[in-house]
């Protein structure tokens, strides 16, 4: 993970379009929406009903699809697309999805959000027995439990594929005739079913639906499978339903907030975990800024609760791509600086309260922090939107090892010290789920508590973070 901007990495995004005469420019506007999920990769497969046509490539929407003769040659009525990054599986081109296959029910497109907790186990497996992978995805292990299974008909052969895996997976399969989605029993990760005219659509985020002005169905239900072609669409349960585990990381972060996620607008409930982080920590101080964009709801929802004006303290660079260039002569905090530039006519002089959402490692607020003292701030008070983070993510969020996770071997009071505030307020784990629907009892809260929802090989948790090739 880049210390520069030291959050939680995206996992990835998947859009998935049926009957539609411009599928792949659908799908390639869509994945703009989606590009905070993956900056890695990107991918477009799609069908004319007799071929399969892909492309895809490392970098961002517009890296791959620079120009629209590329869109052009995706010639067909469904596509499907998705943007990577690479919570399991290096960053390599034959990574980027979706991955297409030549299979006994002819050609098979795939595009996968989320993370298998048992991958590894099937994958040394499925090599003991022959198999060759291209790909150090665990996208390519369902592909391989498709092969093989001895059902007949592709849908029974995906529902016994998925029935032997773990883990959270919002999954697009597409043949030259047919789309289907799929999302894990458990609902970790988003998906959305969305209609235009007479096309459906399913993707990870609702933002993708606004763009392109298509209307907001319903999500995907937990251990649902769908099947959309030309009878329409069809709905198929993978088996028996759990308790939902969604991931709450979702709304804190990882989402948009003009999105709707698991039922409820992003937007609406930030503003909520601010309002909580005011009842639970009113701090006399002048002004309230957040660590933009992802923080900047839930500073509004304290400012708003406490009646203390919200200003904009820090701008945000938006022009920075994946990678650039350090500079030779040595700018201490460079990497920081380049991305955050306080205001000084707006701090100087003032008790500042400064609202983030997330501490991973500490390292990059710190800096800010640092920044924010040199312009002449009087105080500085940080208050996080969530509680501690304490435990690593196996469900498709790509957090530190345990041992980097600053809230794991450090208390409030030290990282209060490390990060030289002077005061430090995390929102507590009641208090987050509070603001969700049923006290959050439908949601993932493992990387606050250590509960995790899906069973985790312990051989895994062990070598997760050393696994050749692997980004978790």
């Amino acid at each position: 993970m880049n210390q520069a901007f030291d959050k939680p990495k995206e996992f990835c995004g998947v859009f998935g379009i049926y009957n539609h005469a411009e599928a792949a420019e659908m799908t390639y506007l869509s994945l703009y929406t989606l590009q905070h999920r993956g900056q890695e990769g990107a991918g477009i497969v799609s069908s004319d009903g007799n071929r399969l046509h892909r492309h895809v490539g490392r970098g961002l929407v517009n890296d791959v699809f620079g120009s629209h003769e590329t869109i052009e040659k995706l010639l067909g009525h469904i596509a499907i697309g998705h943007n990577r990054y690479s919570t399991t599986g290096s960053d390599e081109d034959a990574n980027v999805q979706p991955i297409l296959v030549k299979s006994k029910n002819g050609m098979l497109a795939l595009g996968h959000n989320g993370n298998l907790v048992n991958s590894r186990k099937i994958r040394r497996e499925l090599e003991s027995e022959g198999a060759l992978f291209q790909t150090s995805t665990d996208t390519e292990v369902i592909v391989h439990l498709i092969a093989r299974s001895k059902k007949e008909g592709l849908v029974e052969q995906i529902k016994d594929a998925l029935s032997q895996v773990r883990g959270a997976y919002s999954l697009l399969i597409m043949t030259k005739n047919k789309l289907i989605a799929a999302r894990d029993p458990s609902g970790v990760r988003p998906l959305a079913i969305g209609k235009l005219k007479d096309s459906h659509i399913v993707t990870s985020e609702t933002c993708a639906l606004d763009l392109i002005g298509a209307e907001y169905i319903r999500d995907v239900k937990p251990g649902e499978l769908l099947i959309f072609d030309e009878n329409g669409m069809k709905s198929e349960s993978l088996g028996q339903p759990v308790k939902p585990a969604h991931c709450i990381f979702e709304l804190i972060y990882f989402s948009r907030p003009d999105s709707r996620i698991f039922g409820e607008y992003v937007d609406k409930t930030r503003r909520k975990f601010g309002k909580m982080l005011a009842a639970e920590y009113p701090i006399d101080a002048d002004i309230v800024i957040s660590v933009p964009d992802s923080s900047n709801t839930a500073a509004l929802g304290y400012s708003h609760r406490t009646g203390m004006r919200f200003e904009l303290g820090l701008i945000r660079n938006h022009y920075i791509g994946r990678t650039f260039i350090q500079p030779q002569q040595a700018i201490r905090d460079f990497n920081v600086r380049v991305k955050f530039n306080p205001v000084g006519g707006v701090l100087e002089g003032r008790r500042v309260v400064v609202v983030e959402d997330s501490i991973v490692r500490g390292t990059t607020l710190k800096m800010l922090v640092n920044s924010i003292r040199k312009v002449g701030a009087k105080e500085v008070h940080v208050l996080v939107s969530s509680p501690p983070i304490r435990y690593p993510c196996f469900y498709g969020m790509d957090f530190p090892t345990r041992a980097e996770l600053i809230a794991n071997k450090k208390t409030v009071d030290e990282i209060r010290d490390f990060i030289d505030v002077d005061s430090l307020g995390y929102l507590s784990l009641e208090g987050l789920l509070s603001a969700v629907p049923d006290g959050g009892k439908g949601y993932c809260a493992a990387c606050f508590n250590g509960c995790y929802p899906i069973p985790i090989d312990e051989k895994f948790t062990k070598n997760v973070h050393e696994v050749e090739g692997s980004k978790d």
